[in-house]
């Protein structure tokens, strides 16, 4: 009885590597030394084209294009911490790092999402301005960069979509790289409109179009990271649902103290305080919990504590009762979540 584990390290228990890639599922198509080589292909694609893009820029007084090389330079940025997060996300846990420094990859996803946000608060005070009193725009040398900027922007999303996006830090780093090539089709547009019919202001109206969806990809990146930050469930997991298929369970009386979070992106874990009816076998059912768990949630990072119905721990720290003696009493001095017992119960 007591507290049993089953941290799916390479040794026994589990077995989920083999069969779902990894805590919870978190497999790579190709290998992290090829995903690095995809992202730094991107890298130097997005390097060498912003150089020119920002001469350009200037000398076709674009806004837009300025905007697209600055929005370059936040990409560039974004894949060279995406490469610093993989190497640091590589390293064995040891010392006071109990789960290594996986999260160093979120932590690299929410810094791409607030430099996504930031920019674009600056980039729509400058277009305002610019729709108010719009300077000459060359449309010829706006047209000709969008252009080529959409292919160099074409062949760096097709690198980068070859590495995991799996990994939020590696979906940071593509976003941005996505937005910009968003931004660029945007460009090319307003660079034909001026050029076309002069009308100036299609550079700045291009420039607000490139805001909202760095908008949209920098609210997301924040959301998904602050989840993990906060060791919310993960998406599309709910504790609820959970508990109340694990209850379900043969010789299990109640689950409390159920917590589900992630380690890092596509890394779930789970603990939990599991009682079993008086008598039965609480290993078995432990065996039994941990391989739905893997099987139905991928969740193969388990610890629970699994205890018989009655039993009293040592000093008497810990009275457990059976369902249905005091619905309404505390099972620990500082309980944690909803009780879920077997049949309709409350959340």
């Amino acid at each position: 009885m007591g507290a049993q584990h089953d941290h799916d390290h390479g040794h026994g228990g589990h077995g989920g590597h083999g069969g779902h890639g990894g805590h919870g599922g978190h497999s790579h198509a190709v290998s992290a030394d090829a995903d690095r080589r995809w992202l730094v292909s991107a890298l130097l694609l997005i390097l060498v084209f912003m150089a020119g893009e920002v001469v350009v820029g200037f000398a076709a007084q674009s806004l837009a294009l300025i905007s697209d090389a600055a929005h370059m330079l936040t990409d560039a940025a974004s894949i060279a911490l995406a490469l610093v997060a993989m190497r640091l996300s590589a390293r064995p846990a040891r010392g006071g790092y109990t789960y290594g420094l996986k999260r160093a990859e979120i932590l690299s996803a929410q810094a791409n999402g607030v430099t996504l946000l930031v920019l674009s608060a600056w980039l729509g005070y400058e277009a305002v301005q610019r729709l108010i009193d719009p300077p000459e725009v060359t449309g010829s040398l706006v047209l000709v960069t969008a252009l080529v900027g959409i292919v160099v922007n074409l062949a760096a999303t097709w690198c980068m979509s070859k590495a995991n996006r799996s990994s939020l830090n590696v979906e940071g780093a593509f976003q941005h790289v996505l937005t910009d090539l968003y931004a660029f089709i945007a460009t090319a547009v307003a660079g034909a409109v001026v050029m076309l019919t002069g009308f100036v202001e299609a550079d700045a109206i291009a420039s607000l179009v490139v805001v909202v969806l760095m908008l949209r990809a920098g609210i997301g990146l924040v959301r998904d990271s602050g989840r993990i930050f906060l060791e919310a469930a993960p998406a599309g997991i709910d504790p609820d649902t959970v508990a109340d298929q694990l209850v379900a369970a043969p010789l299990v009386e109640e689950i409390h103290d159920l917590h589900i979070w992630e380690i890092t992106s596509g890394q779930p874990a789970l603990s939990a305080h599991i009682l079993v009816t008086p008598g039965g076998d609480c290993h078995a059912v432990r065996r039994d919990l941990q391989r739905q768990l893997r099987d139905d949630y991928r969740i193969s990072h388990s610890t629970l504590q699994v205890d018989h119905v009655g039993e009293e721990e040592v000093d008497g720290l810990l009275q457990i009762t059976r369902p249905g003696d005091d619905d309404d009493r505390d099972h620990c001095a500082d309980a944690h979540g909803p009780v879920h017992r077997a049949g309709p119960h409350r959340h």
